[in-house]
């Protein structure tokens, strides 16, 4: 029985080479892809870390900080 899961009447080599390529592929995209948002994460909090209330306002207001930035002020409270 295990073995028929495994063999796939034949082609089980091919499926689970594909299986586990795949597998490999988006791991490792999902880790390089983690690792470039925590360095550009870093970045931005060195420039930012330190603003004043005015400043964080207009910071909030950039759709592309935003994000980023309710992760770093919500760790500081």
């Amino acid at each position: 029985m295990i073995n028929e899961i495994f063999l796939m009447n034949g082609y089980g080599i091919y499926v689970w080479s594909a299986f586990s390529f795949t597998l490999m592929s988006f791991g490792s995209l999902f880790f390089i892809t983690k690792l470039q948002f925590l360095k550009e994460r870093r970045k931005f909090v060195q420039k930012f870390g330190l603003l004043n209330g005015k400043a964080i306002r207009v910071a909030k207001s950039q759709k592309i900080n935003k994000e980023i930035l309710e992760g770093v002020l919500s760790s500081k409270i």
